[in-house]
């Protein structure tokens, strides 16, 4: 066969239902397209009446106007902007996915700049389709001696043009609903929308409902009684968002109000970075710092993304990097590259770029703040330090930017950083940083700690398992332990190895004993001359098992059942102090024959110690309580 060239043949017959049923993943985002085009009317308008090409009438006020006719089942679309004429209208409208804005742009490449234009495909208006049986448009041109012109699809491939008497300068786009989207003519449906896509649009937008036109509206009474004229309509979104204002033009109270009315939450945000970029790229926006709840299932916030006010979506990973998500905010960039629908992106070395530079703007606002406001930011830490420590495991560049900021919050509720909090113990355990999971289980062991004098740090988190086990490797040779894996020399007095011998003999008696009471053989028991006389008994577990567990209990939060789990818990360590007088009685009064009491008491030292670890399991704590009562009455006897 010969060679043979040629153009590929595109039949609109094929591609429109394509694009009215499989452009766009949510159907409401018709009301978003058709407010951008209106906004890029009024844009061009401002652009020539800038480069002197045409003259605003006096008075004149850029609105774009939605109005709903529930009678009619019709939603309309009304700008003022550029409008068309009858050629313009053969282009734009009956070439499909011939952009309107890409060739204003090119025609006037050498006086404006691409700003605040949002169309680029030319495919936005026929998402108009997905909800309208039939589209008319009436749109009269800025150019001087220009007719109107009226168009009407009933969304087909076949239209019709003829002229129209609209006397002002701009666009009215009419949708006449099928039967499913007459949802789209009631007011509160279409506000919904609007606040969900448009609550940030460059231009004034104004609702209006046909049904309450010529309806009186109440009037608001003044201070003296007397009747008021009704108040003039509000438009629904704000065409100068915050974002878009300098940092230095915005007080607090503007980023705390902001952030209620865009999150709808009522806690007051602990602070926030304000994004201001023009090169390499066009980037704004203000991040809030949210306070976090101690749970994972709070890690995640809201970032909304915007390109030229045009809300794209939330969250969107690619841009967000995975870390920031736990915070609140916005990032509007007109450089995103869009894929034709608006709803996903292109171009990744791109998004990367903008990924890295959010990032890093973020490390130097939390660096800054240490260096500068270090009060301050000790004051946020308890509230930051899960987000913080979650980038670090994220984000190998993050993580080596805070470093150094990283805190640790000491018995004496100081804040140190991770050298200095391996300093503290320096002099007795070299390397070694001691961590508390839970103040409240582990009270005893916090008052123990400080008796003898040796510091430990608040590791309360769920995310500082993971985050400790990474400064472990990064750091050779430093460990993490929690106060209750071992008691060590600081906590004990000197014992000869040959009085040792005898306590380990007596443990090895009590183990014994204490393994068929609790029908348990994996529970260890030592005896120790422990410096305090008052603690009877401690429970002890090693820092291996206590992180396989807490992985356990990970894993458990995924779906494994509590039966499962218990098999890997370990019962501990019991370590009995041989200096103490109930331990003591112990001692003398347990063996191979039951001694009642003295197995009360064992079991109750277990218990004690236990619950200086974890709560009781239901079955524990009932015969815990049983046990406790039977022990007072020994007493009062």
């Amino acid at each position: 066969m010969a060679t043979e060239k040629g153009n590929l043949s595109i039949s609109s017959e094929n591609i429109f239902p394509i694009i009215k049923k499989w452009l766009y993943n949510d159907q409401d985002i018709f009301v978003r397209e058709m407010i951008s085009n209106g906004c890029d009317a009024i844009t061009k308008l401002r652009k020539l009446e800038i480069m002197g090409e045409y003259q605003f009438p006096e008075e004149n006020h850029f609105e774009i106007q939605v109005v709903a006719n529930p009678t009619k089942k019709t939603l309309s679309f009304i700008d003022n902007g550029i409008g068309m004429t009858a050629e313009e209208v053969k282009e734009y409208i009956n070439n499909i996915a011939f952009s309107g804005a890409t060739d204003f742009l090119e025609k006037y490449k050498d006086k404006a700049n691409d700003d605040q234009i949002i169309g680029h495909f030319g495919l936005g208006f026929y998402s108009a389709f997905m909800v309208a049986d039939k589209v008319t448009i009436d749109t009269l041109s800025y150019q001087e001696g220009a007719k109107a012109v009226h168009w009407e699809c009933d969304g087909g491939t076949e239209f019709e043009m003829s002229d129209s008497d609209k006397e002002n300068v701009g666009t009215e786009v009419t949708l006449y609903l099928n039967e499913n989207c007459y949802e789209y003519s009631n007011e509160y449906r279409v506000k919904e929308v609007l606040n969900k896509y448009c609550s940030f649009m460059p231009e004034e937008i104004y609702f209006v409902n046909t049904d309450t036109i010529g309806k009186e509206q109440p009037k608001k009474e003044g201070a003296e009684g007397e009747a008021q004229e009704p108040e003039e309509p509000k438009p629904l979104n704000d065409p100068h968002p915050l974002w878009t204002k300098h940092p230095n033009d915005c007080s607090k109270e503007d980023y705390i109000d902001f952030y209620r009315k865009v999150f709808n939450d009522y806690k007051e945000p602990l602070f926030w970075i304000h994004l201001n970029m023009d090169y390499p790229f066009n980037l704004k926006g203000i991040l809030y710092f949210p306070r976090l709840n101690n749970s994972y299932d709070t890690l995640e916030g809201t970032i909304k993304l915007y390109n030229n006010q045009v809300f794209i979506a939330d969250n969107i990973k690619e841009v967000i990097p995975e870390f920031l998500m736990l915070l609140k905010g916005v990032i509007d960039c007109p450089d995103l590259p869009l894929n034709v629908s608006r709803s996903a992106l292109q171009n990744d070395g791109f998004v990367t770029k903008i990924s890295d530079y959010i990032t890093k703007k973020v490390a130097d606002k939390l660096s800054g703040m240490y260096k500068v406001e270090k009060e301050e930011y000790e004051k946020y830490w308890d509230d930051i330090s899960p987000f913080i420590k979650f980038g670090c495991l994220r984000d190998t560049k993050f993580a080596e930017k805070m470093n150094d900021y990283v805190l640790f919050r000491n018995l004496d509720d100081k804040y140190l950083t991770f050298k200095e909090a391996l300093e503290e113990n320096q002099e007795k355990h070299e390397n070694t940083i001691f961590y508390i999971s839970d103040r409240v289980q582990q009270a005893r062991y916090i008052e123990m700690f400080k008796k003898a004098k040796i510091d430990a740090v608040y590791l309360e988190h769920m995310i500082d398992s993971a985050y400790i086990q990474q400064l472990e490797m990064k750091n050779e040779g430093v460990k993490f332990l929690r106060i209750d894996t071992n008691l060590d020399k600081a906590f004990t007095k000197r014992t000869s190895k040959k009085d040792q011998e005898v306590l380990d003999e007596k443990a090895e008696k009590i183990q014994e004993r204490l393994r068929k009471l609790k029908g348990n053989d994996k529970i260890e028991v030592k005896l120790q001359n422990l410096k305090n006389a008052e603690t009877s008994s401690v429970l002890t577990v090693s820092e291996e098992q206590k992180r396989m567990e807490d992985m356990m209990m990970q894993m458990g939060m995924m779906g494994m059942d509590h039966a499962n789990l218990e098999q890997f818990k370990s019962p501990g360590t019991l370590v009995l102090n041989n200096n103490n007088e109930l331990v003591q009685y112990v001692i003398e009064n347990i063996g191979e024959e039951a001694d009642e009491n003295a197995d009360l008491m064992l079991e109750q030292l277990y218990d004690l110690a236990k619950l200086g670890n974890e709560p009781l399991t239901a079955e524990e704590m009932s015969k815990f309580i049983a046990r406790s009562n039977k022990i007072m009455v020994l007493l009062a006897k």
